[in-house]
């Protein structure tokens, strides 16, 4: 069994060293191409923070699987599998928007025993242990304790391919807002989680997210105390969080408007 303490200091100075680099490179011009649509972006600086976090696991953990963004699933046969996103919010990056963050989760037979969150500018640190507690810069973490929602600022996204599939969130937005304080979309879904898990956001939804983009938040948001809510019949991974009544307010505004759908389309 792995020594967690040990490892997460170890993923901790990785990560850190890929923040180092991504601000040096910030607003600097680099290679931008596009993915499965024109919005789907990876720059050059996503490139080598996956292999330099690659090169690390497989210097350290050379038994253990990946999964990365860029490079999929280097599927060895191992109880263990690292999920990295190198480099979540890479359009506000290319932008030289400062909301990015670095999201690593560490797998034991499916379950999530380890997640880092490191968001390189404003220096923070979200990180979580199985059973262990959350901790932002050695601080705990806790949601927030918010009942209703007139009180809420939550956080949303869209999926890349909004503009071709109508399943893009664009209806549960336009249900949720007028009922809330305030609604954020960051650009980053890791980002939107350790918000939440931080009570510096009250809840959070969006659909057709990756492995990757939230595997890291998941577990820092529950051992935050906060609860997440899959969808089901949606693509990818679609999920609400929060506390556990902010949650189900939010899932039940969103099957609200599935039922009026499904009325209308009869």
């Amino acid at each position: 069994m792995l020594d967690y303490a040990k490892v997460i200091t170890e993923v901790k100075s990785w990560v850190r060293e890929v923040g180092e680099f991504q601000k040096e490179h910030l607003g600097r011009d680099m290679i931008i191409k596009t993915k499965s649509t024109g919005v789907d972006l990876v720059t050059e600086v996503d490139r080598w923070s996956e292999e330099h976090l690659m090169h690390a696991i497989r210097e350290n953990y050379s038994g253990h699987a990946i999964l990365s963004e860029e490079y999929g699933k280097h599927d060895i046969a191992s109880d263990y599998l690292w999920v990295i996103d190198p480099l979540d919010g890479t359009t506000n990056y290319a932008q030289g928007l400062h909301i990015f963050a670095i999201s690593i989760a560490l797998q034991h037979l499916s379950n999530t025993m380890l997640g880092i969150i490191y968001v390189p500018v404003l220096n923070q640190m979200f990180e979580a242990v199985r059973g262990q507690g959350a901790y932002l810069n050695g601080s705990v973490l806790q949601v927030s304790g918010k009942e209703n929602l007139q009180e809420c600022v939550l956080a949303t996204g869209f999926p890349y391919d909004r503009a071709e599939n109508p399943d893009n969130n664009v209806n549960y937005f336009s249900r949720i807002t007028p009922q809330v304080r305030g609604i954020r979309r960051m650009g980053s879904a890791a980002y939107d989680l350790a918000n939440v898990s931080a009570g510096l956001l009250d809840g959070y939804w969006e659909l057709n997210l990756s492995p990757w983009d939230v595997a890291a938040g998941i577990l820092i948001l529950e051992e935050a105390g906060g609860k997440v809510v899959y969808l089901s019949g949606k693509r990818g991974i679609s999920l609400v969080a929060g506390n556990k009544a902010i949650s189900q307010k939010i899932l039940d505004e969103i099957r609200a408007v599935d039922c009026i759908e499904a009325l209308l389309s009869y």
